[in-house]
């Protein structure tokens, strides 16, 4: 039973990944995480032919993630593969950037990636070579995005983690891909240029067939690296 974790799985690419991953044969059963369950069960109305779990799931509360993970393999017998994909921002200045916003920044977007990698890894040791972790970053953490300090730093963060477990995770098989989408037409991008039109830039389909092919079970050179996503002069 090939299973892969989708986080974020309610709306941008978090769904348009689950959709994808449904009308390829690497996975059997995907299991969607998010806080908003309405979202996921609309989610999986788009998917085909695959065994789907819903897990609503609120990943500010990192220290509930081992529980979850634990449930997702209870409920699915094993764990292949792990996305994430779940993304939180409060685009701010320095001088108005308050610890809280950080604080919560940082656990969406640094702190349960961690949580939800140290759990899955727990599983995933024993597949002998066949798991995939993949973290989606943003090219805000590899550029200077000013009045972003809370998310582009995050995001530099989880960039940097990527690596490190690539090489960490080499022992298990584990295979650990980063990729670091540039303007896509999401909840998140909407927070962080409000005026700009979403039409005019990279939708979220474009990125999730990227990543299906990466965590594809015959893709085997390109992890340990971060991987830009982006049109032709995109951000």
């Amino acid at each position: 039973m090939a299973v892969c974790v989708v986080t974020g799985a309610g709306s941008g690419i978090g769904r348009a990944v689950a959709v994808e991953l449904s009308l390829r044969n690497d996975y059997d059963t995907i299991a969607l995480v998010g806080r908003r369950v309405h979202m996921l069960e609309e989610t999986q109305r788009l998917m085909k032919g695959k065994r789907v779990f819903l897990f609503g799931f609120d990943l500010s509360n990192a220290d509930k993630i081992p529980s979850l993970v634990g449930n997702i393999y209870k409920k699915c017998g094993s764990i292949q593969c792990l996305l994430n994909i779940a993304g939180y921002t409060d685009p701010q200045a320095l001088i108005t950037t308050s610890i809280e916003s950080m604080t919560e920044t940082y656990t969406v977007n640094v702190f349960a990636p961690f949580m939800m990698m140290r759990e899955c890894v727990k599983y995933m040791r024993s597949n002998t070579g066949t798991s995939k972790i993949l973290n989606v970053a943003s090219t805000a953490g590899i550029s200077d995005r000013p009045g972003w300090l809370s998310y582009a730093s995050s995001k530099a963060a989880l960039v940097s983690m990527s690596n490190t477990l690539a090489e960490e995770l080499a022992e298990y098989g584990i295979k650990v891909y980063c990729v670091s989408p540039g303007r896509c037409a999401t909840e998140l991008r909407r927070k962080l240029a409000p005026t700009e039109d979403p039409s005019t830039i990279m939708q979220p389909d474009e990125v999730s067939k990227i990543i299906c092919n990466l965590v594809a079970a015959d893709e085997n050179c390109l992890d340990g690296q971060n991987i830009i996503i982006r049109r032709k002069g995109g951000g």
